[in-house]
């Protein structure tokens, strides 16, 4: 009898499980401005169907002390504030997908050079590979279209860090360990071509391919971060940046992904 009551109790803990887990609806949404006051840290961005994750910059509000005086004359320190906390962002989990772009080109009348399909495909042959042979143009073309923006610099080296401080790679300091994290140096066989994103291991906030697969163009005009297939670990440091004119369009080894900022009042 104890065992038929212990089973029929596991089976009703099990089915009120499920139940909770059908109960949990995914979080959509396709504009800064409704993520005010949304709780997950995983969402699903609507025009693109880009997943997106939150981004957490540990940078304080910095304070200095200042000497003044009260209203009497009566000497005194006071704090001021120098500079405000880095706010949080949400990013793409993944570089923008060969797929993602074409989503993008049916829904507009941007102009792509259809003769670059051809390179493309050559090394990203998938609708799963990373979209390549953009422009920086091309990026923030994109990035508007999905009611998103290209990362600065300074957000893509946070979520690079994933949380780390002081570390050289995105992973750590281990460099043996970058195959598990990263596609590189894949030049030296003659077939190298992009991975399909999320192919490897995340870092901490759980963004894939910060390292290595495509460099990524930041909002920054010609400014790209991360290393690629074609490169060595030495171009995987997070210290690591390349300079294009803005216009190239011509390497197989340039990507992006996108971010989308919180509204001030967060």
């Amino acid at each position: 009898m104890v065992q038929r009551l212990v089973v029929i109790l596991f089976v009703m803990m099990v089915l009120v499980g499920l139940v909770r887990a059908d109960d949990v609806k995914e979080v959509i949404t396709e504009n800064a401005e409704e993520l005010k006051g949304i709780k997950a840290k995983k969402i699903t961005w609507k025009k693109d169907g880009a997943k997106m994750v939150l981004v957490k910059p540990d940078v304080p509000a910095q304070y200095e002390e200042k000497k003044t005086f009260d209203r009497l004359g009566n000497p005194m320190t006071k704090k001021v504030k120098v500079s405000d906390a880095s706010p949080a962002f949400w990013m793409d989990a993944t570089e923008v997908t060969v797929g993602q772009f074409k989503k993008f080109l049916k829904s507009t009348d941007y102009k792509f050079d259809g003769e670059l399909w051809g390179k493309v495909y050559q090394y990203s042959p998938t609708d799963k590979h990373p979209m390549i042979q953009v422009t920086w143009h091309d990026a923030v073309a994109y990035a508007k279209w999905a009611r998103k923006r290209l990362p600065t610099e300074k957000e893509w080296k946070f979520a690079a860090k994933g949380s780390l401080v002081g570390k050289e790679y995105s992973w750590g300091d281990d460099v043996s360990v970058a195959s598990d994290y990263a596609h590189y140096d894949s030049w030296n066989d003659g077939k190298g071509t992009t991975k399909p994103v999320g192919s490897f291991k995340p870092n901490g906030y759980g963004l894939f391919d910060m390292s290595g697969n495509v460099w990524e163009w930041c909002e920054e005009s010609g400014v790209l971060r991360g290393g690629s297939w074609f490169n060595g670990p030495y171009y995987l440091r997070m210290a690591r940046r390349r300079n294009f004119l803005p216009t190239s369009s011509f390497n197989s080894r340039l990507g992006f992904r996108c971010v989308s900022g919180l509204p001030a009042a967060q």
